[in-house]
């Protein structure tokens, strides 16, 4: 089974490419994501890449946490499950007290 990671203080000029180019000196990368802003479209600082077993993550945290990569020193550890949100996010209609 593969590892998820989390990749954080990302330049804002790194792309997916460059967490698959560097995490691919440490084994298989299943996949590299690099999360942006939903209305700006811009990098949030932070990713995930998914390695293809727990052998290969661990030995990538190891080689890459506080490696420097387009100029900040990135940090690189195991995922933690994505908690749940409580919903009701907006959307609602407003009442113009008429």
């Amino acid at each position: 089974m593969g590892m998820k990671l989390y990749v954080g203080n990302l330049s804002f000029e790194a792309s997916e490419t460059d967490l698959q180019e560097l995490f691919a000196q440490a084994g298989q990368v299943e996949s590299a994501r690099i999360i942006t802003d939903m209305y700006t479209g811009k990098s949030r600082g932070f990713g995930f890449v998914e390695m293809a077993n727990r052998d290969d993550g661990q030995k990538a945290i190891d080689q890459f946490n506080g490696k420097d990569l387009k100029g900040r020193a990135i940090v690189v550890n195991e995922a933690k499950p994505q908690e749940r949100r409580p919903g009701g996010g907006g959307g609602g209609r407003r009442s113009s007290g008429a």
